[in-house]
């Protein structure tokens, strides 16, 4: 199995090493208190990861704004990554993918009601967002796994199916950015990017390589897709009605594009990836680039992208009136295998009533049936 997921630079190892020793003096210090964590009084839920590169954050994130947004408020607080602007920001009606960033950019988008912030300092970042909107029920920090100045009430681990933890390397000659134990921090691990066909013995293997301690919950998640969505207006499309012989330009900017590949594949045999680095900001030469590559399929043909790429390729200039019109974005939301997705709302709710300060808000999480069955909960 490793073989199938891991590759690593060996002949980096005495740099890991040597990168694995200032990482672990790091969390020993936040470990004996000489650098300390700090708690809030809100519930406080961490999503992320210990490895560089995509896991699946924001669709978790997202699920969890789903699953709260229509009984709590909720505000999400993120580093805004690769954004033009410093300090605390509150995204609104006129922030862009520049100020904000794209993935903040991305959920503020498509759930305006929801408190949206950035700030690079998680601490004064919850500071600031309890200071302007005092109704915050929970925050929820994206990426913010191995920022340990703030001590969350739940952590959340996120482990890419198709890169495990348990077969990498620390960062130079692998991709973790602190040694194994670090996952012993989580509350929940979830293995994400799971193919839909994973057999009984591969839960098996990975829940035993994993080794958790009893305290820990593992979850698997799974990869699913909304209709495609046009960039510059038109009609949303099933992606079912993707033809065998449609020729697909994929262009992505994403750390981990494989799933999606392997996920469209069995739809076209004409998929033509275009891969940028993680968070890429579209250039003129990159717009020249998607251009030509688009002008030189043979129709039928259009253009898939994500969600995240989206938004910054809405935002620039030079797209041809061909690609224009023929761009969609393909929405992604995560779906809990083997039924689990009951256990985890349970568990992020209960997590909710015990410690929201909202003595009314408690008891009517308390008081109320709840209704779940995937992403859906409602308290009557």
């Amino acid at each position: 199995m490793e073989g199938d997921f891991i590759k690593t630079n060996e002949w980096l190892l005495p740099f890991s090493w040597l990168y694995g020793m200032v990482v672990g003096i790091r969390n020993f210090l936040f470990d004996a208190g000489i650098l300390k964590s700090h708690s809030f009084h809100v519930p406080v839920i961490s999503v992320g990861n210990i490895t560089v590169g995509g896991t699946g954050k924001t669709p978790h994130v997202e699920y969890l704004i789903r699953l709260l947004k229509d009984n709590i408020h909720v505000a999400v607080l993120s580093r805004g990554y690769k954004r033009k602007t410093s300090g605390f920001l509150l995204a609104d009606s006129n922030s862009t993918v520049r100020t904000i960033g794209d993935e903040p950019f991305q959920m503020k988008q498509k759930f305006p009601e929801v408190t949206v912030a950035v700030d690079k300092d998680r601490v004064e970042g919850i500071d600031n967002i309890l200071q302007h909107k005092n109704d915050t029920d929970v925050i929820l920090l994206d990426d913010a796994f191995q920022h340990r100045y703030v001590k969350p009430g739940i952590s959340i681990l996120l482990v890419d199916y198709h890169r495990l933890i348990i077969y990498d390397k620390l960062l130079p000659a692998g991709r973790l950015r602190e040694p194994l134990k670090g996952k012993d921090r989580a509350d929940i691990v979830i293995v994400t990017k799971c193919p839909k066909g994973l057999r009984p013995m591969d839960y098996r293997v990975i829940t035993k390589g994993m080794d958790l301690y009893a305290y820990q919950s593992l979850f698997f998640t799974t990869i699913v897709y909304d209709a495609l969505t046009p960039l510059f207006g038109g009609k949303p499309r099933p992606l079912e009605s993707i033809a065998h012989d449609d020729h697909i330009l994929l262009i992505t900017g994403i750390a981990s594009p494989r799933q999606m590949i392997e996920d469209l594949s069995p739809f076209t045999s004409h998929l033509s990836p275009l891969c940028f680095d993680d968070h890429h900001n579209f250039r003129k030469k990159d717009i020249k680039l998607i251009n030509e590559s688009f002008a030189a399929l043979p129709a039928p043909k259009y253009i898939i992208t994500t969600e995240k790429d989206a938004v910054r390729l809405t935002a620039t200039e030079g797209l041809s009136e061909e690609v224009r019109e023929n761009i969609y974005a393909l929405p992604v939301k995560i779906e809990f295998m083997l039924e689990q997705g009951e256990k985890f709302n349970e568990k992020i709710l209960g997590y909710i009533r015990k410690n929201s300060k909202n003595s009314i808000l408690a008891k009517s999480m308390n008081d109320n049936t709840s209704e779940r069955k995937g992403q859906t909960i409602r308290f009557k």
